[in-house]
């Protein structure tokens, strides 16, 4: 279950309406004039709908709520792109997205899927045309309608006549997107080339430019494969090794080229009252604190249950994005429980208290001595609080953007008690 799930009804009612008003600008980005599509909210052919669509989607759930287009041309394909899109967290949800791909093989989905979208127009001018010349194969696309973020962007999945997904595709669409598409490409690029025990990760098919947009596709990792429980112990040692697959070095925070450069970001951020109390509480903990010695390695930058499945050989491990070298070891698995907690704690600040106060216990695989841990939790606070700002989540509308309402006031409190 994503966190938008569980999140009030209003907030799920809000979250419905910028998704609605994304697909519009999905469909804009994906099929330029002279390709108009019919069907989406907005939509005014003025007559010129003529000869088959180029592009023909069945919008899941609907119009109203969208999340995902599969393409209708193909009950094959169309199951395949909702049972291979992602699974899902929850019994419920995963009993829907089954009754969704049930109805969709026995051609049954007009009951569940009434809405639909037709893309007109020359073909060569679409990501569709765009991906085959480029992967020199043809292939069905679905996508994805996520919810509101600073970070969001088209996500793509690439589908074989067969049924196979074959890859998925990203497209950075402005200054944050595409530098993040453009940083996923680099990790995925140098993570080919290291030694991570137990962790799966997507292999780069292509990446380059599309009208302006960055683009990757990279190779599906195999979600729908059955899940095996997930031990504690097995989790904090996967995370170890990507935290050490680039290799470590030690040092004291204040001289540390990591706080040189989150110092750096902080700075930036101080012209807004939020970036301002920010910067003034890592100043307090780098001055009671700065000749902590610290290790620093790698993290992925946001490993959550949402981005990760783990199978009995191997933990699939996707969205590298955020993947950053010489950062405070363990930031993965503070990061992980802050994001658990939130996803089922409607108290995010709770969620914060709770998480520091584990520090101890999340940081043993990394052998951070107890004296270390609530300091390497409160980094990792500012750290992801910087993210929030510079990113301008809480102008992007996502659910947890407003910072003052949740991190920064436990982040405050802990680092006056620092001791």
């Amino acid at each position: 279950m994503s966190p938008v799930a569980t999140a009030p009804a209003h907030l799920r009612a809000r979250d419905a309406q910028l998704r609605a008003a994304y697909l519009r600008e999905v469909l804009d980005l994906l099929y330029p004039p002279p390709c108009f599509t019919d069907g989406a909210p907005g939509d005014d052919t003025d007559g010129r709908v003529a000869g088959a669509p180029v592009a023909d989607y069945l919008v899941v759930p609907d119009l109203k709520r969208p999340r995902l287009l599969v393409p209708a041309r193909s009950k094959r394909i169309a199951a395949a792109a909702v049972r291979r899109y992602a699974e899902p967290q929850g019994r419920i949800a995963r009993l829907k997205r089954d009754a969704v791909v049930t109805a969709l093989r026995s051609g049954a989905s007009a009951l569940l899927l009434r809405d639909r979208v037709r893309v007109y127009g020359p073909a060569a001018e679409t990501i569709d045309g765009y991906l085959q010349r480029v992967l020199g194969a043809q292939v069905a696309l679905s996508i994805h309608i996520g919810p509101a973020r600073a970070n969001r962007k088209p996500v793509l999945q690439l589908i074989a006549r067969d049924g196979r997904t074959v890859g998925f595709g990203k497209l950075g669409t402005g200054p944050l997107t595409r530098r993040l598409v453009r940083a996923e490409t680099a990790a995925l690029n140098a993570l080919a080339h290291a030694v991570v025990d137990d962790v799966t990760i997507p292999a780069v098919l292509h990446s380059g430019e599309w009208r302006g947009n960055q683009v990757l596709v990279q190779s599906a990792l195999p979600v729908w494969q059955p899940r095996a429980p997930l031990a504690a112990e097995r989790l904090g040692a996967a995370m170890r090794a990507v935290a050490l697959c680039c290799g470590t070095s030690k040092g004291w925070l204040s001289t540390s080229p990591y706080w040189t450069e989150l110092r750096e970001r902080l700075s930036a951020l101080t012209d807004r009252p939020e970036g301002a109390a920010l910067a003034a509480a890592a100043r307090d903990l780098a001055a009671r604190a700065g000749d902590t010695d610290l290790r620093y390695g790698a993290w992925h930058g946001d490993w959550a249950p949402w981005n990760m499945a783990p199978l009995a050989g191997s933990l699939l491990v996707w969205d590298w994005e955020r993947f950053t070298l010489g950062v405070p070891l363990g930031f993965d698995a503070l990061h992980y429980e802050l994001q658990r907690r939130i996803q089922t704690d409607p108290d995010a600040a709770a969620a914060v208290e709770r998480t520091v106060t584990r520090a101890p216990v999340l940081l043993a695989p990394f052998e951070v001595p107890r004296a270390g841990a609530e300091l390497t939790a409160l980094l990792y606070l500012i750290d992801l609080a910087a993210r929030y700002l510079a990113d301008r989540q809480a102008e992007a509308g996502a659910r947890l953007g407003v910072l003052g309402t949740w991190l920064l006031p436990v982040l405050v409190r802990r680092v006056e008690a620092f001791r």
